[in-house]
């Protein structure tokens, strides 16, 4: 939340002519709820969620995909990892089944870009963009979250992988610092990789 997402994956889409799409987490009716009572509303919240990415995702599944490129502002992943820091172990479990019949017939991914930033610079960007239901986000919450998605990518290899510290705005909106990463991004089929470019 607030690193950069659908900035980069907007900018992307652009430089390589390809479709973009957006995860609209603002459609989801439960998020509100849940921000304010994050105990009552968090099954509500992530099956929605999960319903509504692995639509768009099977979308592509049922499209030509050698007729473009496809760049979204998530992962599926996303999905799980939110799911495991919120539901309780009941809700959870029911969350696992419905994810893996739902995963099953998802497209992998041929390319993750990882931004990566310190909670006190995400906290900041929350705060600035002014979303009225995350006011209620704790710090603690987003620090959980934060060393979820380490954990997660500290062993992703589903697909070729690049990770950047986002922690300097001008790493994804400099042009040459832009220039660098989609020369890296063209040149890329396997393997993790770190972005970090300085002036």
């Amino acid at each position: 939340m607030g690193v950069g997402k659908s900035a980069l994956a907007t900018r992307l889409a652009a430089q390589f002519g390809g479709d973009l799409i957006h995860e609209h987490a603002d459609d989801n009716p439960f998020l509100q709820r849940f921000y304010n009572q994050p105990d009552n509303f968090a099954l509500q919240t992530q099956l929605y969620f999960l319903f509504q990415r692995t639509k768009r995702l099977k979308e592509l599944r049922q499209e030509d995909l050698l007729s473009s490129i496809r760049i979204t502002d998530f992962t599926l992943a996303k999905d799980s990892i939110f799911a495991n820091l919120t539901l309780e172990p009941d809700e959870l479990e029911l969350y696992g089944y419905l994810y893996t019949q739902l995963a099953a017939s998802i497209p992998s991914p041929d390319l993750v870009i990882y931004l990566q930033a310190p909670v006190d610079v995400l906290m900041k960007r929350i705060r600035n963009r002014g979303i009225l239901y995350e006011r209620n986000l704790k710090r603690e919450t987003l620090t959980r979250l934060t060393e979820s998605y380490v954990q997660y990518y500290m062993t992703y290899n589903d697909s070729a992988l690049i990770v950047i510290n986002a922690d300097n705005p001008l790493t994804l909106t400099k042009d040459s610092h832009f220039d660098l990463l989609v020369e890296r991004v063209e040149n890329i089929s396997s393997g993790r990789h770190y972005f970090n470019p300085v002036d």
